[in-house]
């Protein structure tokens, strides 16, 4: 596969027509070239992601939404990142599979599709036998999703919201809940019950957890597992516009009840805590907190020679 897709960029629905192939960077911020923040073994996912062994978590540089309390701003808005090409790529998964990793996870690559498919390929023909997880934002087109179709096992996507206001205000893109809900009913086509449709609850916009629980009752029950996040933490640098608090015990009790209200008991949800320790920093050679993951490669240091979980 070529990486013509590139020179006139239509990879996202921001349709940027950047010429990235010729080095122009598009709406995500990337040229043609993969970036990657790090890579660990990752205990932190839902739990057929993380296993027994953890998962094999890719971090890529870039994004196409501009989510304004986006927990991995560093490498989403900032930039921080190195480029790999589709080999090195390779290398990154088949460490973390000698690692012990149940899969490779790769976060936010929804920019990168051509590439990611080409380094996928790769890795599979040196060795690569673990499953592949898409762990996005379903901010995609049917088109981008279906040149992953072959090379994905298992999909992890957000469904943030279905208000466009909200989605205009918090993230950046008001067609959002088009397009998520699009790419959302494509990748249950292509591997129905291989689906986890994540949702973040946000503190003070609770009608919006209501109508995706609601979506997720009429569209997905039966095809998918439910994983409702609690986690919202405000911190710098987000603006005044985002919430400035956590989802309260009130809060909480309400989407527990909409969740026997709707019938939903296929997945997981997070119980209610606070605290902020288990944020990313991706200047560190672990990013996250070491009882919940370990490094194996990472944009400054290369590769860690830190032990494997046991």
């Amino acid at each position: 596969m070529s990486n013509t897709n590139y020179a006139d960029c239509a990879c996202c629905p921001r349709l940027c027509r950047a010429d990235r192939e010729g080095g122009k960077k598009g709406f995500c911020g990337e040229d043609m070239r993969l970036r990657v923040a790090a890579a660990a073994i990752h205990r932190g996912e839902e739990p057929p992601i993380s296993g027994k062994g953890g998962s094999g978590a890719i971090f890529l540089t870039g994004c196409n939404l501009r989510c304004v309390f986006c927990q991995n701003y560093q490498i989403s808005h900032q930039g921080m990142g190195s480029f790999v090409a589709k080999n090195e790529f390779a290398n990154i998964c088949l460490a973390l599979q000698e690692r012990g990793a149940e899969n490779i996870n790769i976060v936010t690559g929804s920019h990168a599709v051509p590439a990611i498919v080409q380094a996928l390929e790769c890795a599979k023909m040196s060795g690569l036998s673990i499953p592949v997880l898409w762990n996005s934002s379903a901010y995609e087109t049917i088109e981008t999703l279906t040149l992953l179709r072959d090379a994905i096992d298992i999909y992890l996507p957000d469904l943030k919201t279905l208000d466009g206001r909200l989605a205009k205000q918090f993230f950046g893109a008001e067609d959002y809940p088009r397009y998520a809900v699009a790419a959302i009913k494509t990748m249950l086509e292509f591997k129905p019950h291989q689906v986890i449709i994540r949702h973040l609850v946000l503190p003070g916009h609770l009608e919006s957890t209501y109508d995706v629980l609601r979506w997720f009752a009429d569209n997905a029950r039966g095809r998918a597992d439910l994983s409702l996040m609690t986690q919202y933490t405000p911190r710098p640098p987000y603006p005044p516009s985002a919430p400035q608090r956590y989802v309260n015990n009130c809060e909480y009790d309400t989407i527990m009840s909409w969740l026997a209200e709707f019938e939903i008991d296929d997945g997981y949800y997070q119980e209610l805590e606070t605290g902020s320790e288990w944020l990313p920093d991706f200047t560190q050679e672990n990013p996250f907190p070491s009882e919940l993951s370990i490094p194996v490669w990472h944009w400054r240091e290369g590769y860690s020679a830190a032990p494997r979980l046991d």
